[in-house]
């Protein structure tokens, strides 16, 4: 097979010469991308029978049989990181960093780079985006150790390879892997085929050379990784840093994890002088909860963390047909299913209401414990009071809101409470428990819930 390169569509696998808006093969829009033609025959029976049947076949290991070498993770200095990370970066591992323009990706791989080189780690930082001159002047506020980091301003694979082979780092940082571009594509840099022959070239070679390469990658609209979606497949680490430009606090959520946890979450404030580790998020949130109409405070589950994040709502009568249903921080599909469910079981109608809910601190929920929580907020909104929570102190909820009005059970409820307890929420709202768990009032439907903390709808004036 000659070398060149070919399209081939992402849908049926067909392969053209040229490319086209319109798959010959299955009829699909848009799917052909573009693949570098290989020079070298692939292995397997074609080229076992070019050599005359020399190459003898592969042989199955048994897994007990297989040697697993104990190797140490590398601690890049930041507590919340290491932690999403599963304990430390893994030597040779792949590990793709997501997020927004300006929400910190450079300035969280400055600082973990930083701290590794003082460690006495040898690193290599790549810029595809930035002049050395320009990753200097971030690297300034970020301290003296920030500043012993080696930097090469390239966006040629090759030479990005040439670097690694010559230094071998043990951490390297690529920023961005939608910067590069290899000679053998003819597409643009940060197109479908570029991005995939990039990646797939430094993982190879990092693999090899035992380099953990840390690929900072860029998001779409909706906040997912751009680029193929096989360059999250290529990765053993997917990781999102999530949060507003306009907030100081900052999320860090493991998507895919070869050798840890996905469900593990770190939470970060940015300053000045870079980002700092909140090791306990909880206390920043509960002390800016207010006790009024509208508010409670959700016992969230994130990872192994129990977490109290503020749940903030507001109901307003409107004449708009349809009225506006806003969603800040929770999924807005969820918050039409919990207003529907409250109409029907027990709860006010909005139907001739805006509605705006907001998680307050910008961290973004995701579990469906919070279903509980946009309930008594939007009630207690709706009917401009506050939930009867404990000596002045907002009410602590958390359980998932079934279709039929029933409150079901979500996981670690007495590491929620004593969460909540721990700051004070003494009376925590929530659905039956496994277990029992003191500090837990425990309900079956959501309209109980409603009648224990006075949320329900206003009872209908009597005729005279």
């Amino acid at each position: 097979m000659s070398t060149g390169s070919h399209f081939v569509c992402q849908e049926c696998g067909h392969s053209a010469l040229a490319w086209t808006g319109r798959c010959p093969g299955c009829g699909e829009w848009n799917t052909l991308v573009e693949a570098k033609r290989s020079a070298k025959p692939r292995r397997g029976g074609s080229a076992r029978a070019a050599a005359g049947g020399a190459e003898p076949a592969p042989k199955p290991v048994p897994l007990r049989d297989v040697r697993a070498p104990d190797v140490g993770r590398l601690l890049t200095g930041i507590s919340e990181l290491d932690r999403v990370l599963g304990g430390g970066v893994v030597p040779g591992s792949v590990v793709l960093l997501g997020g927004s323009p300006g929400i910190g990706k450079s300035t969280l791989t400055g600082m973990a780079l930083g701290n590794l080189a003082d460690a006495g780690g040898k690193v290599l930082y790549v810029s595809g985006e930035e002049s050395a001159a320009q990753v200097r002047l971030r690297a300034e506020r970020l301290g003296d150790a920030s500043l012993a980091v080696p930097v090469l301003a390239e966006t040629s694979v090759e030479a990005v390879l040439a670097a690694l082979e010559a230094e071998r780092p043990a951490v390297c940082v690529i920023d961005s892997v939608q910067t590069l571009h290899t000679e053998g594509m003819t597409g643009a840099p940060g197109s479908v085929g570029q991005v995939r022959e990039a990646a797939g070239q430094i993982t190879e070679v990092g693999k090899r050379i035992g380099t953990a390469v840390i690929l900072v990658g860029h998001v779409t609209k909706d906040g997912s990784v751009a680029g193929p979606r096989v360059l999250e497949h290529l990765v053993d680490c997917v990781l999102l840093f999530e949060g507003e430009r306009e907030r100081s606090f900052r999320t860090l959520r493991a998507l895919k994890n070869r050798f840890g946890a996905t469900s593990e979450v770190g939470v970060f404030e940015m300053r000045s002088g870079g980002l700092v580790e909140v090791a306990d998020p909880s206390a920043r949130f509960v002390g800016e909860a207010s006790d009024a109409p509208g508010s409670c405070v959700l016992c969230a589950m994130e990872g192994t963390r129990p977490l109290l994040v503020e749940v903030q709502a507001l109901v307003a009568p409107t004449e708009i047909v349809p009225p506006r249903r806003v969603a800040t921080g929770i999924d807005r599909n969820r918050l039409a299913m919990v207003i529907a469910v409250l109409a029907r079981h027990g709860g006010p109608s909005l139907a001739a209401a805006d509605v705006f809910v907001n998680v307050a601190g910008g961290v973004r929920v995701d579990e469906p414990g919070a279903d509980l929580a946009v309930a008594l907020a939007l009630a207690s909104a709706h009917r401009g009071q506050t939930l009867a929570g404990t000596q002045g102190r907002p009410l602590a909820c958390f359980g998932e809101v079934g279709l039929t009005g029933e409150l079901r059970f979500v996981a670690h409820p007495e590491r929620r409470v004593a969460e909540a307890i721990k700051f004070g929420l003494g009376r925590v709202i929530g659905p039956e428990a496994g277990e029992a768990s003191q500090g837990l009032a425990p309900h079956r439907t959501l309209r109980s819930a409603l009648r224990a903390t006075a949320a329900g709808p206003r009872p209908a004036a009597r005729a005279a």
